[in-house]
């Protein structure tokens, strides 16, 4: 952990931002830290509760309140078995009220914890959806996945094993301390007296495990990214039979996490013993003392004395490691901040209000220039105009800026520099749900989520029926090949659709598109990854989808574009002509030689 991680345990101003969460069960907490008083208050009476036993047992009862005998046990002073059974039978009542005390205690602190870690997480993935797309782009998934999932698991244990707990171990030690100074001062401090060997140790085994949690969190964050990683891509790793190297990075992956582990199970094996040789020379200096002094002390002080120590250091031997938990639990809210205080989000502004029943799909761009980053335009003053229920078709080399014209369209991005409309209206006015349901997208990525054929055409949309889906199916040309899978549309595709060949999952989400009736649809390489047999058979079924809407065709095959009414062609960022693919074809440019390349190389498959 770097420096300004430490110092960042001691920011009271993120620990107010954590306690801000706990404002709804501030009851909750102000109960837990009454019941952690009370524990600290009850913390001494057992062991004064034996004192007096024994020394009323061997008659030495030296130092003990009369007033304090008459209030609680009213005894006759020579019947010593009755008041040992009558302290026992307190003693066990007692034993019973604090065991619920601290049942509640825990539970409560755990639950609050719990409900903080909840209402935290809604938080955070709320700001994750309501991320502009660019963040995702630059920010790897498995990070926010471990901000929304992990760190904030591990905020849970400031309130269950951290901050509240820490507070009522010094609370139990502080009482005790005072109670133990209050009998016999001199004592006390005889018993205390190897007591700078313990803050030591208590400090070097912080530090040493501190360190050791974050070796094995980097430890375990590699092995996840590699197992997850490599197990993903292990067709790749046979089909180029890399098994015996990747299994050699595993092992050595596999060893940093055990040495990480190891040293800290070092840290605590050293540590425990020397608090015990630490609680048996307090011992030996407190049985010393008395041995030294018997006329001024009682049988029943030792005995307490030596509970005392045991209250004292109980705690201590988990306080250093509560520490460390309650540091990295600071931490892990520090990370989860800084996603909340991501400033690059969807904003209610720019949701707009415009809302209209139906949208047309006319579709002008006018001087717009779009840059993912900083200024590096990928689109350059780009401008034309698509009437409504035309078919515009983009084509260009990869990376000329196709899918970026897609992207801005759809407002997953938003444009730097000139303006797009629909129907005349800026794409910024338009309410941001309501323009999205307007277009219907496939793209050339399919992803399929875990779930059955039917649930992902629908995306569990209850006012879409399975006789719309089946509908569609038939007219795509698909029915049967749904029908052939186990359970038909029940067919589980399992994680990212992997159950199904690429073609297959692009027809499903190509069904996906027809359902849900856009009035703007936009193919993007569509049909890349659909044979020809199948291109074929969907064909009729494109002709009568775009049939009456605005449709936008990216594809890298220039003969599924011939009907389109406008040809666009892109190349880095900027149009470099535009036309019908008749009047293309006469001008001898770009797009002529686009499918000069592609006939010649038709030929050459063909022969």
């Amino acid at each position: 952990m770097t420096e300004t991680n430490k110092k960042k345990v001691f920011d009271f101003s993120l620990l107010s931002r954590v306690f801000h969460f706990v404002k709804p069960y501030k009851t909750s907490f102000y109960l837990s830290i009454m019941l952690a008083l009370l524990m600290a208050a009850f913390a001494p009476v057992r062991p004064y509760l034996i004192q007096l036993t024994v020394d009323r047992a061997t008659g030495k009862a030296v130092g003990i309140p009369g007033w304090l005998d008459s209030l609680l046990f009213n005894p006759d002073l020579s019947d010593a078995s009755r008041f040992i059974i009558t302290v026992t039978l307190f003693q066990i009542a007692f034993l019973f009220v604090e065991t619920a005390i601290r049942f509640v205690f825990t539970f409560m602190t755990a639950s609050m914890g719990q409900h903080v870690v909840r209402d935290m997480r809604i938080a955070t993935y709320k700001k994750i959806l309501g991320l502009n797309l660019r963040q995702f782009d630059k920010t790897p998934i498995g990070t926010l996945t471990t901000r929304t999932i992990d760190d904030i698991e591990r905020i849970n244990d400031i309130f269950s094993d951290g901050l509240i707990p820490i507070i009522a171990d010094l609370l139990v030690i502080v009482v005790t301390l005072s109670v133990m100074f209050w009998e016999n001062w001199q004592l006390t401090l005889i018993c205390l007296t190897p007591f700078p060997i313990m803050i030591i140790a208590t400090y070097y085994f912080k530090e040493s495990v501190n360190k050791s949690f974050i070796s094995v969190r980097n430890a375990v964050a590699s092995l996840n990214a590699f197992v997850q990683e490599h197990i993903t891509g292990m067709q790749v790793v046979q089909a180029f039979a890399a098994e015996e190297r990747e299994m050699n990075k595993f092992k050595k992956i596999n060893a940093e996490h055990r040495n990480a582990n190891i040293k800290a199970i070092f840290a605590y094996s050293v540590f425990f013993p020397v608090v015990e040789v630490v609680l048996a020379l307090s011992t030996g200096l407190l049985v010393w003392w008395i041995a030294g002094k018997p006329a001024g002390t009682s049988p029943g002080l030792l005995m307490a004395f030596i509970l005392y120590l045991n209250q004292i250091f109980r705690p201590l031997r988990v306080i250093a490691d509560k520490f460390n938990v309650l540091q990295m639990g600071m931490v892990a809210a520090e990370r989860v901040f800084k996603v909340m205080d991501n400033t690059d989000e969807i904003t209610a502004a720019d949701y707009g209000t415009h809302s209209p029943e139906h949208i047309k799909g006319e579709i002008e761009m006018d001087q717009v220039s779009f840059a993912y980053t900083d200024e590096q335009y990928v689109l350059k003053n780009i401008s034309f105009h698509v009437k409504a229920g035309e078919t515009v078709a983009l084509v260009g080399h990869t990376g000329s800026g196709k899918t970026s014209i897609i992207s801005l369209l759809n407002r997953l991005y938003q444009v730097q520099r000139g303006e797009i409309k629909i129907d005349g209206v800026n794409i910024k006015d338009y309410d941001i749900e309501r323009l999205r349901k307007s277009m219907g997208v496939v793209l050339q990525d399919v992803f399929l989520f875990s779930g059955s054929v039917i649930d992902n055409i629908t995306l569990r949309n209850p006012d879409i029926s399975k006789e719309q889906v089946v509908a569609a199916a038939k007219m795509m040309g698909v029915h049967d090949f749904i029908m052939r899978l186990p359970g038909g549309y029940d067919y589980n595709v399992m994680e990212r659709g992997s159950t199904l060949s690429l073609g297959q999952r692009q027809l499903i989400s190509f069904i996906r598109a027809l359902l849900y009736n856009p009035s703007i649809l936009i193919l993007d390489e569509a049909t890349s990854s659909i044979d020809t047999e199948s291109e074929l058979l969907i064909e009729k079924a494109i002709d009568q989808l775009i049939s009456g809407r605005t449709s936008i065709v990216i594809a890298h095959r220039l003969s599924t574009i011939r009907k389109a009414d406008k040809i666009i062609v892109l190349d880095k960022g900027e149009i470099k002509e535009m036309g019908s693919h008749d009047e293309l074809l006469l001008m001898g440019g770009f797009y002529a030689k686009l499918h000069e390349m592609q006939f010649e190389k038709k030929k050459t498959v063909l022969a």
